[in-house]
């Protein structure tokens, strides 16, 4: 399970700071925890993570790998506005057996289990997490996610991870623009893997790129594809790779 640091944002202008700057609607607070992104203003990914509230204040769940680069760049839009942005000293517990008190669902699927947020070291319950991200395509920070990713290319409307009826955040023109004025032409998929391959290797269809293979568990993958090249006999790394339907 990768490293997580959880940050406190307080201040009067929390809710209205970071609804102008995330893809998705926060005020899905008061009801658990909101999935959510933040953009460069061409659409690309800069970092994915978890918002709840926590009394007068929310939390921020995130990869510890992307959290410096993403309070720099918080700052850089805070401007002005009444915010503050610490670490919270809490850490983040997760699984998916019986869930303790406190705990909520994460948003992104419910076999993704729950996550609770304390002062206990940040474990979880056994869950292969892999297993369950490949099952239902689920992307990972740093793996699927990359800084050459567009969210919805990873799936992040099937995750709940963007609202198109917020109004407007870093990167909403691009992304809407890609919601109902193109088809999609690239984006993540379930395929089966007929061996074992690294993660990151090119996958080729009839000796051209179509895509790249990531994670991987019991004979299936999560691959970054071409659509339009996604077809025939796919290789990666000399393995047979099948596209689910």
């Amino acid at each position: 399970m990768p490293n997580r640091r959880i940050l406190r944002f307080g201040g009067a202008d929390t809710d209205s700071f970071l609804q102008g700057l995330v893809t998705n609607d926060i005020a899905g607070m008061e009801h658990g925890i909101v999935y959510a992104a933040l953009l460069t203003p061409q659409g690309k990914y800069l970092a994915d993570f978890f918002l709840l509230r926590d009394g007068e204040t929310v939390l921020l769940d995130v990869a510890e790998e992307l959290a410096d680069g993403l309070v720099k760049r918080l700052n850089m839009y805070k401007l002005r506005a009444d915010v503050t942005i610490e670490d919270s000293g809490l850490n983040l517990q997760r699984g998916t057996g019986p869930a303790p008190q406190g705990a909520l669902s994460d948003p992104r699927h419910p076999e993704m289990g729950w996550r609770i947020y304390s002062e206990s070291a940040e474990g979880n319950d056994g869950t292969d997490w892999d297993a369950i991200r490949v099952r239902h395509c689920i992307p990972e920070t740093a793996i699927e996610l990359t800084p050459d990713s567009y969210i919805l290319e990873s799936g992040f409307e099937v995750l709940n991870g963007v609202d198109f009826k917020k109004g407007c955040y870093v990167g909403q023109e691009v992304t809407a623009r890609m919601k109902h004025k193109t088809e999609l032409r690239k984006g993540l998929r379930s395929v089966r893997v007929g061996g074992a391959a690294p993660v990151g290797a090119e996958i080729l269809s009839d000796g051209k790129p179509a895509g790249t293979l990531f994670t991987q568990s019991d004979g299936r993958g999560i691959a970054y594809l071409r659509l339009d090249r996604a077809k025939g006999d796919l290789t990666a790394d000399g393995v047979p790779i099948t596209v689910e339907i």
